[in-house]
């Protein structure tokens, strides 16, 4: 299975939902930069399941035990080895599933391509729950770009049709972002946030689901970042962001709303303001060209509804060769987009430090 990314920085994930332990190595960290253990704990806490009623009720601590490439709390410079140990497991849930797939899950295109032994209990490697050791691994890598003055932070833009406060492409509040994420629902907005809560809650009592958009802002990078064509910030971006389960879609700026709009609408003009080069506008989301222009970052992220819901749906049966009918068990997120907010803050910036390092830029 592929399950690495990055050029520089090189990230591999290993485990399953109900194995006993999920994890990562992550070669290329900077040598020598000491870890804030308590915040990368703070940051995982985010992603952490069972902490609210509106995402799912299995409970894990998410405690990473490192066993190489930190050293008193330092990086040593050797590849950084971790595990997250699976302590709250029920796979007894997914018994009938090896026999009968669920609608939009991964589990008859897992055995189409691996064949009758893939292990997909709660998902199996293709399980949401390998985001837990992405958020180690990129919860280190906030770290490292915070030192540098670089900054990431989302927020759920909409779910359903509930939409949070538009936020500035130019001038992110960086500072209400970053509080709305320790919120249950991460919306700046206290109004549009209980709106969705009372929607997800809704869904939940009633065994459905809903998706939802992220938006991510990172500010403080410097212009010059990127290549063109194949290798841009977009292009690297969007190979890693789709690595996360329920990722549907990535857009830039303005995203699809803007390309349908007018070049009048859409362009980002340039203005010379103390010696710095700036954009009036930010339609491009910080990047022309594949590199960065030295504005804000922005992206947004599509999630698919959780494809686990209570309702009876048509699948078929293996065993018996005919169609039949499938009640899914088990604990599941009402909106995935909920817990993912920190997963995707996570993967941006594990590309963007991958692409710091393209310049050889030193972090100690």
């Amino acid at each position: 299975m592929s399950s690495s990314f990055g050029k520089n920085l090189k990230i591999s994930v290993f485990g399953a939902s109900h194995g006993t332990t999920i994890g990562a190595v992550v070669d290329g960290l900077p040598c020598g930069f000491t870890i804030d253990e308590t915040a990368l704990l703070r940051f995982m806490k985010r992603r952490a399941p069972g902490q609210s009623l509106v995402t799912t009720q299995r409970k894990e601590a998410d405690q990473p035990h490192f066993l190489a490439g930190l050293v008193n709390g330092q990086l040593s410079g050797s590849p950084l080895s971790f595990y997250i140990e699976n302590t709250n497991q029920h796979s007894k849930d997914y018994n009938n599933l090896r026999d009968v797939p669920r609608p939009s899950h991964a589990d008859y295109t897992a055995r189409v391509r691996y064949g009758d032994a893939v292990d997909m209990r709660g998902g199996g490697h293709f399980s949401g729950r390998l985001t837990a050791p992405l958020c180690c691994a990129g919860g280190i890598a906030l770290q490292i770009l915070k030192a540098r003055g670089i900054e990431i932070a989302a927020h759920l833009r909409q779910i359903g049709a509930v939409k949070d406060k538009s936020i500035s492409f130019t001038e992110p509040a960086m500072a209400d972002l970053q509080k709305a994420g320790f919120e249950t629902v991460a919306m700046v907005s206290p109004q549009e946030r209980l709106r969705a809560i009372t929607y997800i809650d809704e869904l939940r009592q009633t065994g459905n689901s809903t998706g939802g958009i992220i938006e991510v802002f990172a500010t403080g990078l410097p212009a010059g970042l990127g290549n063109p064509n194949f290798d841009g910030i977009e292009n690297r971006l969007t190979t890693a962001l789709f690595g996360i389960p329920g990722v549907k879609g990535v857009a830039f700026g303005s995203g699809f709303e803007g390309c349908l709009s007018t070049g009048a609408e859409q362009n980002d003009p340039f203005l010379l303001e103390n010696g710095t080069v700036r954009t009036l506008n930010n339609n491009s989301g910080g990047i022309q060209g594949g590199i960065t222009n030295g504005m804000p970052l922005v992206l947004q992220v599509g999630m698919k509804p959780t494809a686990s819901i209570a309702a009876v749906q048509p699948s078929f049966s293996y065993e018996q060769q005919k169609n039949v009918e499938l009640q899914i068990k088990g604990r599941h997120d009402p909106c995935i987009a909920v817990r993912a907010v920190p997963v995707v803050e996570a993967v941006t910036a594990l590309v963007l430090l991958d692409f710091l390092l393209d310049h050889n830029i030193q972090f100690n």
